[in-house]
């Protein structure tokens, strides 16, 4: 894939697992038809999407985690941007707005909850790991 400096650059988003729910994000400024989304953010140049996934989770809540796996990448069909996600895992920290010009909330979801949060369905390979990851 070539990259030019008009595109937009990708967007690495955080799947973060914690005592059977999964941490959720409310932005300010919602970005099309999302509002609650995954922990995300863009991924700087030579920066793993890994990488960028834990850093943009420190950033916007202030949770300390580590990327355990690459869930996969794609189109968002909402956005129009090119999106990776990662499963993580918590190392430190408390979830909370740690960055409030971006965040309004966050919220830890059960499984039978995504729905509400994300009428439109999650990307099907984050739903195979969350079906998995979270009791139902």
């Amino acid at each position: 894939m070539t990259e030019t400096t008009t595109e937009k650059p990708g967007i690495s988003a955080a799947i973060i697992v914690s005592e059977g729910r999964v941490l959720m994000v409310r932005r300010r400024i919602s970005e099309g038809e999302l509002m609650w989304q995954f922990p995300a953010g863009a991924i700087e140049a030579g920066e793993a999407a890994e990488v960028a996934a834990v850093r943009e989770t420190v950033e916007e809540t202030g949770l300390v985690v580590a990327a355990t796996k690459l869930l996969g990448e794609r189109v968002h069909p909402k956005t129009g941007r090119l999106m990776s996600y990662t499963a993580c895992e918590v190392l430190q920290g408390e979830a909370k707005v740690a960055d409030e010009e971006e965040l309004d909330a966050v919220a830890w979801v059960a499984h039978s909850e995504i729905k509400d949060y994300v009428p439109y369905g999650l990307y099907g390979p984050v739903q195979e790991y969350l079906d998995e990851a979270l009791p139902h």
